[in-house]
């Protein structure tokens, strides 16, 4: 990820409260094709949003959700992947929204991409039941109750689950898409367990991809792709290695982290 300092958005950020704006810097990502202001600190866009997006299976004219957006970072790198698809993000916390919306403008794709500021708990109206073809998430990672959220709110919101608990992440989704519309989420491979359960009433035809920090290494992260009302069993897919033995990521995850590629 390059940066290029700090930078405040132009949109969305001015109509906040005064006091209430959090410092930004301007990062690129998919090798500068999709430009992301964020917050200085706190919660910092990593490489999971990327590969969430990198794994979503659609096609042009279908409608996105992107719940838990953030500030945008995996509907804008769907986007750019991924011609003729509108998506909107849904987020509860208003700063990551401006952000968001800022996003869309400098990208030059707020024709198609929009920012939602809602809770999954109680969806805002313009959010109907089995309108979206697909659905992506990149939940709260931490259990609430079982880690110390962090004194920073913005990372607390974004990594330690609040009132909304991994199965209200599901039923959302399963709400909110049509029949046979598909769910992408990407989550800790030590919530797995907790992942094939949530899913079970809702999803079937489960696709698990375990990402490998580097060879003979215990997966940190896994995709997991279902489609809502499948009948399938769950299948676990060969590991996706990020990481050669020297740390540099690998050819493959290069491609998706800056050629943009589709995670197969």
């Amino acid at each position: 990820m390059q940066r290029d300092g700090p930078a405040t958005p132009s949109s969305g950020i001015e109509d906040m409260p005064q006091g209430s704006i959090p410092a930004g810097t301007t990062d690129r990502v998919l090798d500068g094709r999709v430009v992301i202001t964020q917050p200085s600190d706190g919660y910092r866009v990593a490489i999971d949003p990327i590969f969430l997006a990198a794994a979503v299976e659609v096609q042009p004219g279908m409608r996105v959700l992107d719940l838990g957006c953030g500030v945008g970072t995996a509907a804008l790198c769907l986007a750019a992947r991924v011609a003729d698809i509108t998506v909107l993000g849904l987020d509860r916390e208003p700063v990551f929204l401006a952000f968001a919306k800022a996003n869309a403008l400098s990208n030059a794709c707020d024709a198609r991409v929009d920012f939602l500021l809602g809770d999954l708990l109680m969806p805002p109206a313009e959010l109907a039941p089995a309108s979206f073809d697909h659905v992506m998430a990149n939940p709260p990672y931490l259990k609430h109750g079982t880690a110390t959220p962090s004194a920073h709110p913005l990372k607390a919101a974004a990594t330690v689950e609040g009132a909304a608990d991994l199965q209200d992440w599901v039923d959302a989704a399963a709400r909110l898409l049509k029949p046979g519309g598909g769910l992408t989420m990407i989550h800790r491979a030590d919530r797995l367990a907790d992942l094939i359960a949530a899913l079970a009433p809702a999803f079937g035809d489960i696709r698990i991809l375990p990402l490998l920090p580097k060879a003979g290494l215990a997966p940190k992260r896994v995709v997991l792709r279902a489609l809502r009302g499948g009948t399938g069993a769950a299948v676990e897919q060969p590991g996706f290695l990020l990481h050669e033995t020297d740390g540099r990521f690998t050819a493959a995850a290069d491609k998706v982290l800056r050629g943009g590629a589709a995670l197969r």
